[in-house]
């Protein structure tokens, strides 16, 4: 087996001696430095971030004084189940952009998962949701999520976990085989990260994925594959992607829906 090969950007750091070996399995799987935050002084050490991994799961935190907490792929967070109790496919631009409600239960692909979010709104309004995630610690984070909801006291209210499937792959390879009915695009991008109100989960994100460059080959796969729709998240004064114009757009406060409407869902 060969040595973890040192990432002065990110590593890994194991938190407490039960989760050490994790820790130590983590890092030679995803090829990063392993340290030693048994301490607990986990902010001093010598990256620009860590993948903590502690009895609780995995985290990723910047150091440094004055950094964010850290933040984990949570699908029992009360903001989450808040925005789920409840909800209806009128009520979401999210599903309304996919196509909700729909005659039959649709499969979506969310090439770009980032933190989950959307793809459980969609699975809790019914759809089965493919999340196709290529950074490896982005996949770690999504796959340590899924593993702690479907474990939790709160499994059993979370029946939409039955209906999120995750792969680690190169969406725009992935999507090749696929045969989707919608697929959902949120590129990163670097706008995002200049703005003040920019959530602290979005800063780490930038911090460890950084932008999207080949937004425009995704953009052609998904187009290529989808039977009925491809949806792309954008920040609401953005241009659209690759200056494509919509067929329409669901525009919020913040956030815009772009909508390229390929077939009739029926």
């Amino acid at each position: 087996m060969q040595s973890p090969v040192p990432d002065p950007v990110f590593a890994v750091a194991g938190q407490d001696l039960p989760s050490w070996p994790r820790a130590v399995g983590l890092a030679e799987e995803l090829s990063l430095q392993l340290l030693d935050a048994r301490s607990g002084d986990w902010r001093g050490l010598p990256s620009t971030g860590v993948v903590l991994v502690s009895e609780g799961g995995l985290a990723l935190g910047l150091t440094g004084r004055g950094s964010p907490l850290p933040v984990a792929v949570d699908f029992c967070s009360g903001t989450l189940l808040h925005r789920l109790r409840g909800i209806g496919p009128r009520r979401e631009d999210l599903a309304r952009a996919v196509g909700l409600p729909a005659p039959r239960r649709l499969h979506v692909i969310d090439a770009t998962a980032g933190w989950g979010t959307d793809s459980a709104v969609l699975a809790a309004l019914g759809c089965e949701v493919t999340m196709i995630e290529r950074h490896p610690v982005v996949a770690a984070l999504l796959a340590d999520g899924l593993a702690r909801a479907a474990s939790s006291d709160a499994a059993v209210s979370l029946q939409f976990l039955q209906r999120l499937r995750l792969v680690h792959a190169d969406a725009a390879d992935w999507l090749a085989t696929a045969e989707p009915d919608v697929v959902l695009l949120d590129p990163m991008f670097p706008e995002r990260a200049k703005s003040a109100a920019v959530r602290k989960e979005m800063v780490l994100f930038q911090q460890l994925v950084g932008d999207d460059a080949d937004a425009s080959r995704l953009l052609a796969a998904a187009l290529g594959v989808a039977r009925h729709r491809v949806v792309v998240k954008r920040p609401a004064a953005a241009p659209p992607l690759e200056g494509r114009a919509a067929d329409f757009c669901l525009k919020g406060r913040s956030t815009r829906f772009d909508v390229y409407a390929l077939r009739r869902i029926a």
